[in-house]
């Protein structure tokens, strides 16, 4: 696993992946910071984290569309595939690969916390809990969109695709409302991620919030799994 890790690093790096992503996550973080802190004289940083709930939604499949998909047009899964590495510790080395990038977005609302220290008291309990709620939610959004990537051989399609899922997911409030059977408007409630997402935004830690996103990544970690099974012995 320790070997796919290195090799995924390497890879974002070597491209322009990596430097895009870092580019347009601290550009659009900067600009709710700017005007969320400074122009409107705030020493909270909750809304510059509800506010990247929307631009992650779509920063992270552009961080995973080439985990699987690329694989596959290079034809180079094959061997990945029928190497001695299990299919788990594959799949979990490309996650956090995906998943390592993801959390150097989000070190930059540390360096946020600090400025803002240098001007008034900062609820550092907050914002941290704040920040392990928005890693906990790009986890369980990379194992979704890993899963997107590993169903397809295009990489372009897996961006589209994980997109078209992310807009989904932000329109879950919107759907909630509008649906009028109580019983689908109720579940849907129960898997809109913004209800979890927002308990962190305010400081409020919960087991449930934990719970729902690491189950949320585990399974889509084991839908990969055997996504690849599938595809080893076909």
């Amino acid at each position: 696993m320790t070997a796919i890790l290195k090799r995924e690093l390497g890879a974002y790096f070597s491209s322009a992946t990596a430097y895009v992503v870092l580019a347009a996550y601290f550009f659009f973080s900067g600009l709710f910071f700017n005007y969320y802190c400074f122009a409107m004289n705030s020493a909270s940083l909750s809304y510059v984290f509800s506010n990247m709930f929307y631009v992650i939604m779509f920063i992270i499949p552009i961080i995973t569309m080439k985990t699987f998909a690329e694989e596959k047009k290079q034809r180079s899964d094959q061997a990945l595939l029928t190497s001695p590495t299990s299919l788990t510790e594959i799949v979990l080395g490309k996650f956090l690969g995906a998943f390592a990038i993801f959390a150097l977005c989000c070190s930059i609302f540390l360096v946020y916390a600090v400025v803002i220290s240098c001007f008034a008291p900062v609820q550092w309990s907050v914002t941290l809990c704040t920040l392990l709620g928005l890693l906990l939610l790009g986890a369980s959004l990379i194992a979704i969109n890993v899963l997107v990537s590993a169903l397809t051989e295009s990489m372009v399609v897996a961006a589209v695709i994980g997109m078209a899922v992310g807009l989904i997911i932000n329109m879950m409030s919107f759907f909630v409302s509008q649906i009028k059977i109580e019983w689908i408007s109720k579940a849907l409630d129960k898997i809109n991620f913004f209800n979890y997402y927002t308990n962190f935004t305010y400081g409020i830690l919960s087991i449930t919030d934990v719970v729902f996103f690491l189950s949320v990544t585990a399974l889509f970690i084991f839908f990969t799994v055997r996504v690849l099974e599938r595809r080893r012995w076909s």
